[in-house]
C-alpha cells in the first residue's frame, strides 16, 4: 500500500460504499474489507457485519505485513481503519 493510500483516502470527497458526499470537516474511515473511505453509517453497518470480527484481525495482520512495521504504520495507515479522520 506504501505511501499510495494517504493521497488516495485521506480526502475522498464520496463514501465508496454509500456515494454519500463527505466535506473536508466530514469524519470518514478505511473499511477493513476495501481498504476504501467510508462515511461512518456505512462503518457502523460494516462493523454488524458476522465476519467483521474475523476480517478485521486479518486485515490488521495483513497491514502490519505491508507497512513493514510491528506496531502500526506511522503514517496511520492501520490506525485508519479503527479511528476516523477528516480531510
Amino acid at each position: 500500500m506504501g505511501d499510495v493510500w494517504a493521497e488516495k483516502l485521506t480526502c475522498a470527497t464520496q463514501c465508496h460504499r454509500c456515494n454519500q458526499n463527505l466535506s473536508p470537516k466530514d469524519q470518514r474511515i478505511l473499511s477493513v474489507y476495501d481498504h476504501e473511505a467510508i462515511c461512518m453509517d456505512c462503518k457502523n453497518e460494516e462493523e454488524k457485519r458476522p465476519d467483521y470480527e474475523d476480517v478485521s484481525k486479518q486485515m490488521i495482520g495483513q497491514c502490519l505485513i505491508d507497512t513493514e512495521v510491528q506496531w502500526g504504520d506511522p503514517e496511520g495507515y492501520c490506525f485508519h481503519h479503527f479511528y476516523p479522520f477528516t480531510c
